[in-house]
This record gives structure tokens, sequence and C-alpha cells, in this order.
């Protein structure tokens, strides 16, 4: 563990959704005691059929699979609509999870050849797809696209990306480990935006808040045939049930306060478009997501949110890449219930500390 690691944990507060103080156990047993739990036998019955059936319903799928991780899930998925087609390849945004944070599994595991569309620091648009000369098994779309601020294309712009797929033969999947927190943005039902896509995964703990699974869902025979592919991938645990019921939880109780907390998200940034040296991307946000632009250096950032935790015992944040021009940095909010625990103007002040005290060292 390193030094970071330990003043994050021992914390009071955390401002990170993803923090050990807003994850805890003891309070996810407690969600637990509060429901009748039934428990599953290799992915059968019991709570995970129930959150199957729940999601289905809310996307309007005919079919769900519970998965214990969303690369499983998506690699499965990508390969059953290679099969069905006469392409290897998958097309994606080039900050894609399947590209940046899986080594690359769609290859080496399934022989899929990735193709990146677009740009990273931008949204992928029709352009970027006509440039796209050979056949595609699947285009990849994330809504909303993380990595560049939980940014959202317009809803005649996602229309008019999954029907270029559509014309040309090629699956449309959608990750959608944060549709819930996209859904506000467009104002219609999960099942209307799941409409545009074969396939569509979303994660539970995400914005959620549960210790982890996903879903898969799409037609019966896409869905059974990944079944047969979590047995492969060695997904078939004997139980999935605590994952499950912790699901139950947030579709039921955090599902509903999406668009609270996407207001929230707008009220904080526009607290911190005031500040100097602090910019908001996308302004305003367009979910409960959004990033922070500080015009300070990575590693001096880095050692201010250090030192904030050791005077003010708070960890700001998790995530932080660095951006252009080189001396500024990207912090990622994702606004949930960890906010009560701030009293009103306080995160905007302590990131305004923040980046008093990041300093780069040449210029102390």
């Amino acid at each position: 563990m390193t030094a970071d690691d330990r003043l994050r944990a021992g914390c009071g507060r955390s401002l990170s959704l993803y923090a050990p103080q807003n994850r805890n156990p003891p309070a996810t047993m407690q969600r637990w005691g509060a429901r009748t739990i039934e428990a599953d036998v290799y992915g059968a019955g019991g709570a995970v059929t129930a959150v199957e059936h729940e999601v289905a319903a809310l996307l309007g799928k005919p079919a769900a699979v519970f998965m214990p991780t969303g690369t499983m899930a998506q690699q499965i998925a990508l390969r059953i609509h290679a099969e069905r087609r006469d392409s290897r390849t998958v097309a994606f945004h080039p900050l894609c999870h399947l590209e940046r944070h899986e080594e690359r599994a769609y290859e080496h595991l399934h022989g899929l050849v990735g193709q990146t569309v677009g740009e990273e620091h931008r949204l992928i648009d029709v352009a970027d797809l006509e440039s796209v000369a050979q056949p595609l098994a699947a285009l990849v779309l994330e809504l909303p696209q993380r990595m560049i601020g939980a940014q959202l294309p317009r809803w005649d712009e996602l229309v008019a990306q999954t029907e270029w797929a559509r014309a040309r033969g090629a699956a449309r999947h959608l990750d959608g480990a944060r549709l819930w927190e996209a859904q506000p943005f467009y104002e219609r039902p999960h099942a209307q935006i799941a409409d545009l896509f074969d396939t569509v995964y979303v994660s539970f703990y995400k914005g959620l808040g549960g210790i982890g699974g996903c879903v898969l869902a799409g037609p019966e025979d896409v869905i059974e045939l990944a079944r047969v592919w979590r047995i492969r991938h060695g997904g078939e645990v004997f139980a999935l049930w605590p994952y499950a019921v912790d699901a139950l939880y947030g579709l039921r109780i955090e599902l509903p306060l999406m668009a609270q907390y996407w207001r929230q998200a707008k009220e904080l940034a526009a607290e911190l478009t005031v500040l100097t040296g602090v910019g908001i991307a996308p302004d305003p946000p367009q979910t409960p997501i959004f990033n922070v632009i500080l015009d300070r250096a990575p590693e001096a950032v880095r050692r201010a949110r250090s030192q904030l935790a050791a005077t003010d015992d708070v960890w700001l944040f998790d995530r932080m890449w660095p951006t252009d021009p080189p001396a500024r940095t990207r912090i990622e909010v994702a606004v949930g219930s960890q906010l009560g625990h701030f009293s009103s103007g306080e995160i905007a002040a302590l990131i305004g500390r923040l980046r008093e005290l990041s300093v780069d060292q040449a210029d102390r």
C-alpha cells in the first residue's frame, strides 16, 4: 500500500464516489438486512434472476444475463456479434474501455480486431464513421464517454450513428456502464435509448453504488449464447447473490435519484467556474459526472491532495489526468449521495485551496 493509499483510506470523508468511506462493507450488509434475500445457484434463480428480469424490462430487451464484470460481458457480446458476420473488426472511440483498460483482451482472447474512430479529445460523429472503409462486426458506443468528462452526443446524432451501423450490417453495442447517469440528459425512457442498440451492457457498481456485477441485455438467442460464454470465461461462479441484492438496491433506491444528482452536479460546477484557474468540462455537465480542470501540473496537484488529506481529513478525488497544455490537470468528479457529507460551499472552497497548494517545486 502506497502512502497515498493509506491517506485515502484513513480520511474521514471523501468526495470520490468510489472511496472506501462511501463504499464500506457494514453499509452494504445493512442494505442486505433490509430485504429478503434469495440465493442463486451458479447464477440461476433468486436475486440474480430477479435482476435479469428487472433490467431486461427496464431496457425493453427480450432477455438479460448477469455477469461478474463488464470486461467479461462486453467481450462476450462482441465475440457473438463477430461470429455472425463476415468481419472480426469492431469500431470504438480511442478512449474506449476495451482499448485502454483491458490489455486488449478482445484481441488476445477472441481474435477480434479493434478499429479506433475519431479523436481522443471529442465524441465520435457520423463523419468519423464515414471514414471507416472496412466491414465491421460491431460499432461500440459508450454513453456517456467517460474519459472526456462523461460527454454525450445529441439525440439526432446518436440515432444517425446507430443507423449508419445498421445500414452496413454491423451490430450496435452500447457500453452503458454509466447509462443510468446518461438517461436524464436525453429525457427519454431507458428502453427508448436501448432500442437503438442490439445489445446493451449496464453496470451496478458505478453510479448505483453496488459492490460489483453487471447485466448484458439483448435478443434471447444472443443472451443464451452469452450464458455459454460466461461459463467459458469462468464467470459462472457458485453464488452471485451478494452482487444481485446490491444491484436491486441500486435500481430501486439510487436510480430514481439520477436526475437530482445531475442537477447537483450542474450546481456544483457553477460554483467552481467562478474560481480562478478552474475550468469545467463539459460546461455545464451533461451527467452527474464531469471534469474539473486546474491550471496546475499533475504532480503538484497530487501533492496538494495529500496535503489536504493530512491537514483536513478529506480526500478530494481519485482519478486525474494531464491535459493540454502539459501544466494542466483534469480531475474527475462523480456526484452521488456522498455530497451529503459536505456543507454548502465547502467543496468549492476545498478545490480553491487545492489549486493554491498546487505549486510546482520549481516555483517555490
